[in-house]
């Protein structure tokens, strides 16, 4: 038996309308735990949604994960201890162990900030993944 888990996270039009959190006091709209919906070992990630001028409300750092922010859609800024840069489609920023965090939806974006956070830690990851056997001799499934 394989081990792999599928779930469907909306396209990003449908993002504002999820509704979650990791516990009772952080579910907001616009955030959805995907790694509550798949057993995942090594990764979490989220799916986020906020509207034009719309901020997180709060700030955040973690001491053995870092993250990654991928951004899909819309306009925003994003504080990282004491630096404020923009994000837009395409971002994509790596927050370190100990570094503050917060983020904003501009007022004037023309769309609703969408993004990934992927967060992982626990051991440093090889350049170059060393546990992958390549296959060249299977033919292709299509």
């Amino acid at each position: 038996m394989s081990d792999f888990e599928v779930t469907n996270i909306g396209a990003l039009h449908e993002w504002r309308s999820h509704f979650g959190g990791f516990t009772d006091q952080t579910q907001r709209e616009g955030r959805r735990v995907v790694d509550h919906a798949l057993d995942m070992q090594y990764i979490g990630l989220t799916a986020n949604a906020l509207t034009p001028g719309e901020q997180a409300g709060y700030w955040h750092a973690h001491s053995e994960l870092e993250e990654l922010y991928v951004f899909l859609d819309g306009e925003g800024e994003m504080a990282l201890d004491e630096q404020i840069i923009p994000v837009a489609a395409g971002s994509a920023v790596r927050v370190g162990q100990g570094v503050r965090r917060t983020w904003r939806c501009t007022p004037e974006s023309p769309t609703t900030l969408k993004w990934m956070c992927i967060r992982a830690g626990g051991g440093e990851l090889d350049k170059i993944p060393t546990d992958a056997k390549r296959d060249t001799e299977s033919p292709m499934p299509w």
